[in-house]
């Protein structure tokens, strides 16, 4: 049990001397920066305007400043400066009025702090607003009233009211002067506080006989470049002998009042006596050269010499009030005092604590961390100003103190998350005042976790599919990641990591959502060109340092049915036509030819069936669906063309199927030893003949008409002959023979099959014929262009 408690005792020895050691580097940074750097401004300046540049200043790196987290805090809570992290100049944040933050104070300074934050350290600085001339002089009243006693000698000062000017030292009022007379000179005289007043001087005696009023312009003239003024009329009244002027009791007058005072308080009365009589001795009393703060201020009852309160004095804004008090007499004649009133300051003023930088939330394992620094202030003066500050016991904080009634926030050893997620702290500001006054502000202080666990995906690999020919784009699955951490330290962030091999181009093909792990494919595939791919995916946390883990994804691509069948027999690419030799003695079965071909497919997309399609002979030639072998189905007799053309049509079992046509051209022949040149050119003779076919259309347009004209007319003849024979009952003598019929078979341009009708002549060895015409019933109306092939019977 002793060896506990002397083990404990030294740990807390220990941490008191880790404190000693820290608040010393914190004096010690701090006095570094004891002596302030001084910042000038103009006033009026439009904000954004450049006030220096704190690198300079401070004679620091910039990258020192940039690490360290430097920002700049103001005694009150309103910020005159902004600091641009990037130059670390300082810039005005609105325009200043230097009367509106100083008024007539000649120097206007207003001090604030640059804070360096890690390590802490602070800085004391000044910003000086220089005055500008942008105030002219101005007198209270446009017009003075002035009573002289024509009895006044030469010599005789009376005291005027001054102008009021807001500007400081050499813009503020200078000089006096007055307009071109023969009875008054103005001089210049100056207050206890600095400021100046004129007083008129008589310089030749007054008659009110002569002259009984005297009209004068006063001008305020201040220092500025250029000078600024102002005027204000002066009516000098002479009237007649007033022996005795009014006299006050003391010709100063000294008061002391409580700050808070509620209106209509009374402060003091002025009394002041004068020997005259009557109108002469009637005494008025009024305030001479008040400023425009004091008239709004105080009031003076004009018979009693009263002073009361108008409003509220306040110390923290004006300390005391000097007032100079002028009493006049019926006949014009005033005396003057002054009054000094004092304002006692009350501890009416909570102090207050203005956060200068705030670090939220701290990781756990950050022992001895600057977690706030904040400024304490009392408006009040003297015990009433000066504070205190003070948190809770419990807590593994601890409070520091620094320069300029700095504070600073910092934790007391090593925080652990699991124990303790948030602390809540109470700063109580006290100040030292009667009554004490104190304020409580709560702080709220997260601990972070700390990144100490790597996303797992929730398969151990992924296999995808997708169809060929997809559109661009196209999500085809996800993959997901969790991570036991908190916040942005369990945020999964998804990226696709470049294949080991530059093969395969993997980001032109696939692309991953960073944030959600949906995966696209970028561009169409084709299962021809590539059947699967694989590729790692990884998953990075948003920790400081991050963890990772990484997946493998399978891609498979599906086919689909893309691709026709291609004819690799015969060949189909326009160069010499391949003819097929078949002997005219062949026997059914003989294998004239293999239609060979290929599909780019796969599975059922690339099984293959051939079909006859079209042929010369339609009985001639069988094709066998599933090797697309073409074989003789019957012996070949003499009738058979030369000339056999095959359209062949070849098929996929795909959904929809694909086909492709092919054309075979055989060459029915005697024998092998005949030289295949001797064989017309099947293919050749098509070309010409499509090359004629617009020609031949043309000219059947054209004489159809007359073709069609013909045959009527002739079958009328015929028939009327006929009928003429009948009558007779004999046969014309130029036909003595029946009619007989003569089949031709439809070979060349002819598809079918046709019948004449042939009639011959007496002289039948010419072997002509009279005449050649169909049997019209037989004959469709399309095929009349075979009339014009009769010639060929000639052969």
């Amino acid at each position: 049990m002793f060896k506990a408690v002397s083990m404990e005792a030294d740990r807390h020895a220990i941490r008191r001397q880790r404190q000693v050691l820290l608040f010393l580097f914190l004096l010690c940074m701090s006095k570094a920066g004891s002596e302030p750097k001084r910042f000038s401004v103009a006033e009026e300046m439009k904000s954004g305007s450049f006030v220096g540049n704190v690198v300079k200043a401070l004679e620091l790196e910039m990258g020192e400043l940039s690490k360290r987290g430097a920002r700049v805090a103001f005694k009150e809570d309103k910020q005159y400066l902004q600091l641009n992290r990037e130059t670390w100049d300082l810039f005005t944040k609105e325009k200043l009025d230097r009367e509106e933050l100083c008024g007539p104070t000649d120097s206007c300074v207003l001090p604030f702090q640059i804070l360096l934050e890690n390590p802490f350290q602070i800085f004391l600085a000044e910003l000086l607003v220089r005055d500008i001339n942008d105030h002219s002089p101005m007198f209270l009243d446009n017009e003075m009233l002035l009573k002289i006693l024509e009895s006044s000698p030469p010599g005789k000062t009376i005291r005027l009211d001054g102008a009021q000017d807001l500007d400081a030292g050499s813009n503020s009022l200078q000089n006096y002067t007055i307009s071109p007379n023969s009875h008054f000179q103005v001089q210049i005289r100056a207050r206890n506080d600095g400021r100046k007043y004129p007083e008129l001087v008589l310089s030749k005696a007054l008659d009110r006989e002569e002259l009984p009023e005297i009209r004068l312009t006063l001008t305020a003239i201040d220092g500025g470049s250029p000078p600024r003024s102002g005027s204000t009329q002066i009516r000098v009244l002479v009237v007649d002998v007033n022996d005795n002027i009014p006299e006050f009791e003391r010709q100063n007058y000294e008061v002391r009042i409580p700050e808070n005072c509620p209106p209509g308080t009374l402060v003091m009365e002025v009394h002041a006596t004068d020997l005259d009589k009557g109108n002469n001795g009637e005494i008025f009393y009024a305030f001479s050269d008040a400023s425009e703060d004091t008239r709004k201020t105080f009031k003076i009852h004009r018979s009693s010499g009263e002073i009361s309160l108008i409003k509220t004095v306040d110390f923290e804004t004006t300390q005391y009030y000097e007032i100079d008090i002028e009493a006049t007499d019926g006949g014009g004649l005033s005396g003057k005092c002054t009054v000094l009133i004092h304002v006692i300051d009350l501890n009416d003023n909570l102090p207050k604590l203005i956060m200068s930088s705030f670090t939220n939330p701290i990781p756990e394992n950050s022992p001895e961390t600057v977690v706030a620094v904040f400024r304490v202030s009392d408006l009040d003066s003297g015990e009433n100003g000066k504070v205190v500050c003070s948190i809770q016991n419990d807590l593994p904080f601890a409070l520091k103190p620094s320069v300029e009634d700095f504070y600073t926030l910092v934790t007391e050893g090593t925080l652990d998350r699991e124990n303790r997620a948030e602390y809540n702290i109470t700063v109580t500001v006290m100040d030292l005042g009667s009554p004490r006054l104190k304020s409580e502000h709560n702080l709220t202080v997260l601990i972070s976790d700390v990144n100490d666990n790597s996303p797992v995906f929730t398969q151990r690999t992924y296999r995808l599919y997708v169809q060929e020919n997809n559109s661009p784009a196209l999500h085809i699955g996800s993959v997901s990641a969790s991570d036991r951490d908190s916040e942005i330290n369990a945020k999964v962030t998804y990226s696709l990591l470049p294949p080991e091999t530059e093969d395969l181009p993997l980001f032109s093909y696939i692309s991953i959502n960073s944030d959600n792990g949906h995966l696209y494919v970028l561009r169409s595939l084709d299962h021809e060109a590539i059947q699967a791919f694989q590729f790692t995916v990884r998953a990075v946390d948003g920790g400081s340092p991050s963890l990772s883990s990484e997946v493998l994804v399978h891609i498979m691509v599906e086919d689909e049915n893309d691709n026709s069948p291609f004819v690799l027999y015969p060949l189909q690419n326009g160069t010499t036509p391949c003819n097929d030799l078949v002997p005219r003695t062949a026997e059914p079965g003989y294998l004239v030819a293999k239609v060979v071909a290929v599909d780019r497919d796969w599975g059922q997309n690339s099984w293959l069936s051939y079909q006859l399609l079209k042929t010369t002979d339609p009985g001639l030639f069988t094709l066998w669906a599933h090797n697309g072998e073409v074989r003789t189905a019957r012996p070949i007799s003499d009738r058979d063309a030369i000339k056999q053309k095959l359209l062949v049509i070849v098929k996929d079992y795909g959904q929809p199927p694909l086909s492709t046509e092919v054309t075979l051209n055989v060459l029915l022949v005697n024998g092998f030893s005949e030289p295949y040149m001797q064989f017309p050119d099947a293919n050749k003779e098509e070309v010409q003949t499509d090359s004629l076919t617009f020609h031949l259309l043309i000219s059947l347009a054209s004489v159809s008409c007359l073709f069609l004209f013909s045959i009527i007319m002739f079958i009328a003849i015929h028939l009327w002959q006929r009928k003429k024979d009948a009558s007779h009952g004999t046969f014309d003598p130029n036909c003595p023979f029946p009619g007989h019929f003569v089949e031709v078979s439809g070979t060349g341009t002819l598809s079918q099959n046709f019948q004449y009708e042939v009639c011959l002549t007496s002289g039948s060895e010419t072997n002509e014929f009279k005449f050649l015409k169909p049997i019209i019933p037989r004959v469709p109306a399309q095929e009349n262009r075979s009339v014009f092939e009769r010639k060929t019977l000639h052969s």
